[in-house]
């Protein structure tokens, strides 16, 4: 936790961090020195107004987050359902948007159907359990991958896979469909549990200016 009187924001890498400045500077909030592509500092700070930012992997955001290393993450939601961490989700950021689905070959609908055992590839198996299990009540096999997802059912390691879609044009090349959707997803805004006490009022203005700024442009 910030006893410097800074709050720090931990941001995942690429896209949804340079989503998250964007918006971050509509309410005022810059932080110049991240723009420097070719820099190889790992925190980032704006003395003047009392942020720090860094970056990393998605996976691992929500983990700073719990542990108090970072006041603030964003993160995709996949992330934070997956790993499960002990954190406030607070906002809804409205980029990032994709969908959890199962998909496969056209000819596995009917294995989803009729609840028959198969195999499921995954990133995801903390989803893909919670899908199967708890919501279908279908006992299946889940195998984690991490790579190409895609490859999977194509040479046969299992019928099915648990996926993040955004358009679809992945699955098409390679002959699969979507079957059956987990829900949507986005990058969401998650808290610490103590900083949100200790850093309440700071904290829940920040959250009211990006709803302001989320809402706008959902108009």
């Amino acid at each position: 936790m910030s006893k410097d009187g800074y709050l720090t924001f931990a941001l995942t890498k690429g896209r949804l961090a340079d989503k998250t400045m964007e918006l971050l500077e509509r309410t005022g909030i810059r932080c110049e020195e991240m723009k420097d592509k070719h820099t190889r500092k790992l925190i980032f700070v704006n003395e003047e107004m009392k942020y720090k930012f860094f970056l990393a992997k998605g996976p691992d955001v929500p983990t700073y987050v719990e542990y108090g290393a970072a006041d603030i993450g964003v993160v995709g939601r996949d992330t934070i359902i997956e790993e499960g961490r002990n954190v406030f989700e607070v906002l809804d950021l409205g980029f990032g948007k994709c969908r959890m689905c199962v998909c496969g070959p056209a000819s596995a609908k009917t294995l989803l159907q009729h609840h028959e055992m198969i195999r499921v590839a995954t990133k995801y198996p903390k989803i893909a359990k919670d899908y199967f299990y708890n919501q279908k009540h279908q006992t299946v096999e889940i195998i984690k991958m991490n790579g190409s997802i895609e490859l999977a059912p194509i040479v046969g390691l299992s019928e099915v896979i648990c996926d993040i879609v955004e358009t679809g044009s992945t699955l098409k090349e390679n002959g699969l469909v979507v079957l059956e959707e987990i829900c949507p997803l986005s990058a969401r805004m998650i808290v610490n549990q103590v900083s949100m006490r200790m850093e309440n009022e700071r904290i829940t203005a920040l959250i009211k200016e990006l709803r302001a700024v989320v809402d706008a442009e959902k108009r």
